[in-house]
């Protein structure tokens, strides 16, 4: 039976849907957080310390424009102040991360209500990032201690921060932020896809000559595996990378990025990934709803700048993974306090270091990118990214 697309009814209600379970939650995720992942469909109270928080805001903010409740906002501009802590006292951004924490946050609140202490914590976290820049290899690095070989890498992840570099540029006028971002954009799609149009979650480079070394997992089932959430960031951060440089090349890894998920979702019944690109259905593997939320967003991006025929058909696919995940993936506020079930942070395999954690949960950044994904749907939306 073919997937139908997503309904407006379904975009309504579910916004509707999703907004109700955000409201009922501000009392207790106001001052704090939500942890990267549920427990059995429940998130627990979190501090801002880990790699994920924005996400929270960035829905607060989402919720914000689509109901004008002023609850909202009140509670994302808590948060905002917390970023601001974050950022000035350097509690936990020795990472690349900080377009995930700092543009759902803190540039989304400039942006919608004119706050300078988002504005200053933003410009903060984008010195931050470019402080990751390693003139050999052109890259910045996502983890680990500065510089040492067994962390000389990007991941696939950091094109969705390049955004928070461009953004900075645009308020500084300063080129700096642009010119690092626009190098590790030519590193990383010059490294991280394969032949095949499947993509590395991570590249390594030599620290002495900047040549590239490898491409390794981390997250993934093994090192030549396409891990899903990885392919979509590289959906995602390919249609970015095309709307920041409008290098035709963008659109071209786009559609060849794009195509490869597409292909290995059409593979199972309800047309949703699991957890690495080398299963099926068949394969009995978690499925991942993150990956799908993620890559039908960066679908409608690039719709934007396609052709007619190439953005209706990628456009059409984006709704009928919509409707799939409408169908058989949200929550209501009797069963869960998050919005998409069914996400993975890590599964463990023999081949990758991580345990399982967060494995057929709701996710943070899952719910954030389904309601980014419903606002898409409903409205001509301004993004954050």
């Amino acid at each position: 039976m073919e997937i139908q697309n997503i309904t407006q009814h379904e975009i309504t209600s579910g916004i509707h849907k999703a907004c109700d379970i955000l409201k009922k939650g501000l009392p207790e995720f106001t001052t704090h957080f939500k942890g990267e992942t549920s427990f059995n469909n429940y998130y627990k109270q979190a501090e801002n310390i880990e790699w994920t928080p924005g996400f929270l805001t960035g829905q607060y903010w989402l919720a914000y424009e689509l109901t004008q409740d002023d609850a909202f906002k009140q509670s994302a501009l808590v948060q905002v102040a917390s970023f601001d802590h974050r950022i000035k006292n350097k509690i936990g951004v020795a990472h690349h991360d900080m377009g995930f924490l700092y543009t759902l946050s803190c540039v989304a609140a400039y942006q919608l209500v004119g706050s300078m202490t988002g504005k200053e914590a933003a410009l903060l976290a984008a010195d931050t990032l470019i402080g990751r820049f390693h003139k050999i290899g052109n890259f910045i690095q996502a983890w680990g201690w500065f510089g040492a070989k067994e962390n000389y890498r990007l991941i696939i992840d950091c094109l969705m921060n390049l955004p928070l570099l461009y953004w900075a540029t645009e308020q500084t006028g300063d080129p700096k932020y642009k010119d690092i971002a626009l190098l590790h954009t030519q590193t990383s799609l010059k490294n991280l896809i394969r032949d095949d149009y499947s993509t590395y979650h991570t590249f390594f480079f030599d620290p002495e000559t900047g040549a590239p070394d490898r491409g390794e997992t981390a997250q993934g089932y093994n090192n030549d595996s396409p891990w899903a959430r990885g392919q979509a960031w590289g959906v995602y951060g390919t249609a970015n990378a095309y709307k920041y440089t409008r290098d035709p090349q963008c659109i071209t890894l786009f559609k060849h990025v794009t195509d490869f998920f597409i292909l290995k979702c059409k593979n199972n019944k309800d047309f949703i990934p699991n957890w690495d690109l080398s299963f099926t259905d068949q394969d009995h593997e978690p499925k991942d709803s993150s990956a799908a939320v993620i890559a039908c967003c960066g679908m409608l991006e690039m719709a934007k700048y396609l052709p007619k025929d190439d953005a209706d058909y990628y456009t059409d696919i984006a709704k009928k993974m919509a409707g799939s995940l409408a169908r058989n993936y949200t929550t209501n506020s009797n069963m869960s306090n998050g919005l998409l079930m069914h996400g993975v942070y890590n599964k463990k395999s023999p081949f990758n270091a991580r345990d399982d954690w967060g494995v057929d949960e709701c996710t943070l950044w899952g719910d954030y990118f389904w309601l980014e994904l419903l606002t898409r749907l409903s409205v001509d939306w301004h993004e954050y990214w």
